[in-house]
């Protein structure tokens, strides 16, 4: 199997990746192949049903809108956030849906779209079925889809428990393992970023990914400074406050102050990483246009991260920026490959854990970082972050989301600048880790990933 930075990150829309992202392709890739099979004009009807996670979850993750939208024919990456909801408000108020933006069929929110609370598919914790009826009531088509974490959807008849998705490239340097991967730094003497970089030529060129990436890191950018400008409440029913616009004019009253001057706060820096988190997991929350690094729910920590790098590394540059994220991503596909990257699936561990892993990577290796010293940085930012649950209040992306956001950057930060003071050498290793992280994620129960069964979601009053 091989992966891409650019599967690792991606353009989409929040809350959730799995919950959101995945529900909202699943459902266009459902209604394409209708279209593509010729039963588009026969269908009169389209149910789905969300199951596990997704049917536990779905509710505040809005897996339920997502769904609604991706049957009309919208993408992740393209849909107008600031009229999605009321998009799916229309569907509803109509009692129609625009399969593909164009064939009409009746429409009932209650009846057509159902979340399964206590059921769940077989081989993942996100799983859904689509149905298309015609006007007898006969099923034309019926699939099922796996969002199986960071907006990746794999057809429910794919063989196997566990689902993965297939790319049978040949890459010129094909890894599996972080030890495989250092081996060849070793041999080739080049860096994780080279390596990356040389796999990615067998699907684009140089110029073409470069321009993919900083645009990537545009759009990363300009969530934050979406988040630092929208004052409010998030929706959801928790009532929680946005704190990104009220740090960030107290944090820039003080660079105004300093006017370049050093700072007599030694944790200044500490403060704007808070910041960064902050704004593009509010943003998340609120439903914006995000980045998944490698999932929505863990979106903060890489954004975060490489802004403190173009913000508080002298010398800081694009070049940088992309040879941050081909490092990160590299990791990234580590815990894809042979872990999970999925909430439902192993907890926060997953998400947050392996974004603070990728994220101290890539400032590792643009700090310096020899490729054995960035996989240190990589397995520090994840062994300390093992067994972490998931466990959304209200099962939404808001607490303890955000804040676990912001505190996972400093982490990662903490992570690299420590593995830069070894030599790369240490007792535990990143495939160690990752293997520990798999393991403690079988045994973790289901109630503490992604369920909001447990945890502080049912210790914690929601109003």
């Amino acid at each position: 199997m091989a992966l891409s930075v650019l599967d690792l990150f991606s353009v989409g829309i929040g809350p959730s990746s799995s919950h959101t992202v995945g529900p909202m392709r699943a459902a266009k890739q459902f209604t394409d192949g209708l279209e593509s099979s010729g039963q588009l004009p026969a269908t009169v009807r389209v149910q789905a049903e969300l199951f596990g996670s997704l049917g536990a979850t779905g509710r505040g993750h809005g897996s339920d809108k997502a769904v609604v939208l991706g049957l009309q024919g919208h993408s992740p990456e393209t849909v107008d956030t600031r009229t999605a909801d009321d998009q799916v408000a229309a569907a509803a108020l109509d009692a129609e849906l625009r399969l593909g933006g164009d064939h009409r069929v009746d429409f009932n929110w209650d009846e057509d779209v159902v979340l399964h609370r206590r059921k769940s598919l077989p081989a993942h914790p996100n799983g859904m079925t689509f149905r298309a009826l015609d006007h007898t009531g006969a099923v034309l088509r019926e699939r099922s889809y796996y969002s199986i974490g960071g907006g990746f959807v794999v057809d429910g008849d794919v063989s196997g428990a566990d689902k993965v998705v297939a790319d049978d490239t040949v890459l010129p340097y094909p890894f599996t393992t972080a030890d495989e991967l250092l081996a060849i730094c070793v041999r080739e003497g080049k860096s994780i970023s080279d390596i990356m970089l040389a796999n990615e030529l067998v699907w684009r060129s140089e110029e073409e990914l470069r321009e993919k990436l900083l645009g990537i890191w545009a759009v990363m950018r300009e969530c934050v400074d979406n988040g630092c400008s929208a004052e409010g409440i998030l929706p959801g029913g928790l009532k929680v406050r946005r704190r990104a616009p009220s740090l960030f004019k107290k944090l820039s009253e003080t660079d105004a102050d300093l006017n370049g001057a050093s700072s007599a706060d030694p944790l200044l820096a500490m403060e704007w990483v808070n910041l960064f988190a902050l704004a593009v997991n509010e943003e998340n929350a609120a439903g914006g246009r995000i980045v998944t690094a490698p999932t929505n729910g863990a979106a903060g920590i890489v954004p975060a991260v490489l802004h403190y790098y173009t913000k508080f590394v002298p010398g800081a540059n694009d070049d940088g920026v992309v040879r941050f994220l081909l490092a990160a991503a590299a990791v990234g596909i580590l815990f894809k490959i042979n872990a999970s990257i999925s909430g439902a699936e192993v907890g926060c561990q997953g998400e947050v854990g392996s974004a603070c892993s990728m994220a101290a990577a890539g400032l590792c290796e643009v700090l310096g970082g020899t490729p054995e010293q960035v996989e240190n940085a990589a397995e520090v930012g994840i062994e300390h972050n093992l067994g972490l649950t998931c466990d959304p209040v209200g099962g939404l992306v808001q607490i303890p989301c955000i804040e676990r956001n912001a505190i996972a950057s400093v982490k990662a930060i903490n992570a690299a600048r420590l593995a830069l003071h070894g030599d790369g050498s240490h007792k535990v290793s990143l495939d160690k880790a990752i293997k520990t992280m798999r393991e403690t994620g079988a045994d973790m129960k289901s109630k503490y990933k992604e369920t909001s069964r447990g945890g502080l979601a049912v210790n914690v009053v929601e109003c």
